[in-house]
């Protein structure tokens, strides 16, 4: 049985062997967070493109101001966007404000909270040194520079430095097609009332909003029951897609027939199971070359699941690099004890003490518990290295998707 690391690589090393052409497509600027860009975006021109005062305040010749109580004549004001067409000469100064361009002669910004004003007579509290509180044309980027390369995953920076570039559409890679097909007798539509033996389909919100999330475009396919022919059909459906994800059916139960339906579709398998609870059972394969992912039916275990093993899927197949898993460590409030061979990832509650993270183990009742995993923001990882952790000890953690 792997561990979840070499099994997240083998997901990595196998969705990276398909030979799946990357399709382009152009988008507006405002679609764009969150998509893998196709092609890179260059500076249009020098950034700043002026000498940019960063400062309110008073626009300066050094030489003029090199010791405290230099006194200077205001001879105008330039806010951002304005003109002087002038030059500051000797004894002489602006009133400047951020973002404006520093006029011809001035070489140096004083803050506004460093001068007495007399009418237009500037008293300077402190020297003044060549270039200060100002930003040279082009030192933050040339015309024509890099600013954006392909493969970056857009954010708000990023989108915001396109914007300023003047690149207001942009060329992305076409998003991963994600099926979603739960399976189970007992599984029936989140719309509907259930019976009493029943339960509501909540994988398949948990798995579109991750699947959406992470980069992919999810296709919803319903539920299909412990009966092969149906499961079959729903699978080949499932198939048309670049990856299909399966939660339910992948035990050891006489209805467990994800994998023996998968196996006479000729499916590969990766692996059958993994060293960790809640999620033990997961099962990757492919199939006619689209990637296949049978997760354990309990909510927090597909989940769980989900994070480790299909987002990095949806990375590579979206043209980017696999995203590392952000664990982190944490001081442990409680005693912490877990047995048996598998990693744990346990429902917990991250908050912050004195720019300290704390780290607060949550009562569940097991993988199907989704009330408490809903008021936990992270998972305590707990290894079989080291089972029982005191409080005061630090542990890795893993946060919640969206919820820190």
């Amino acid at each position: 049985m792997l561990s979840y690391s070499d099994a997240r690589q083998k997901v990595v090393e196998v969705a990276g062997s398909i030979r799946r052409p990357l399709v382009r497509e152009t988008i507006e600027i405002e679609q764009a967070f969150g998509r893998i860009l196709a092609a890179q975006v260059n500076a249009d021109r020098d950034y700043p493109p002026f000498d940019r005062s960063v400062r309110d305040g008073f626009a300066v010749r050094s030489a003029d101001a090199l010791a405290p109580g230099a006194r200077l004549d205001c001879i105008g004001e330039l806010r951002a966007g304005g003109s002087f067409a002038g030059v500051v000469g000797p004894g002489q100064c602006i009133e400047i404000m951020t973002g404006a361009g520093v006029p011809e002669g001035a070489d140096a910004v004083i803050m506004i909270e460093h001068i007495h004003r007399d009418g237009r007579t500037i008293t300077l509290d402190r020297a003044v040194k060549p270039g200060d509180h100002i930003v040279p044309r082009g030192n933050e980027a040339r015309a024509g520079s890099l600013l954006v390369p392909v493969k970056t995953r857009m954010g708000y920076a990023e989108m915001a430095l396109a914007a300023q570039a003047g690149a207001t559409r942009l060329e992305v890679f076409a998003r991963p097609r994600l099926a979603i097909l739960s399976t189970g007798d007992e599984v029936v539509d989140a719309r509907t009332t259930p019976g009493p033996l029943q339960v509501r389909n909540s994988n398949g919100i948990s798995i579109e909003i991750l699947a959406r999330t992470g980069g992919a475009h999810p296709i919803q396919l319903g539920n299909a029951p412990d009966e092969k022919a149906a499961l079959r059909a729903a699978i080949e459906r499932g198939l048309e897609q670049d990856i299909l994800v399966l939660s339910g059916g992948v035990s050891m139960g006489k209805y467990d027939l994800v994998e023996p339906v998968l196996a006479d579709l000729g499916a590969e398998f990766h692996y059958t199971g993994v060293a960790i609870r809640p999620g033990r059972p997961a099962v990757f394969g492919t199939c006619r070359d689209k990637l296949v992912f049978g997760l354990p039916g309990n909510p927090v275990s597909t989940m769980v699941t989900f994070e480790l093993f299909v987002l990095p899927a949806i990375d590579v197949f979206s043209g980017a690099a696999p995203r590392p898993l952000p664990i982190f460590r944490a001081k442990l409030a409680t005693d912490v004890h877990e047995k048996g061979p598998l990693i744990h990832f346990l429902p917990a509650r991250i908050d912050w003490q004195d720019r300290e993270a704390r780290v607060s183990q949550l009562a569940w009742q097991g993988s199907g518990d989704v009330v408490a995993l809903a008021s936990a923001n992270g998972f305590l990882v707990v290894g079989p290295e080291q089972p029982d952790i005191p409080a005061g000890e630090l542990a890795d953690v893993l946060p919640r998707r969206g919820a820190i």
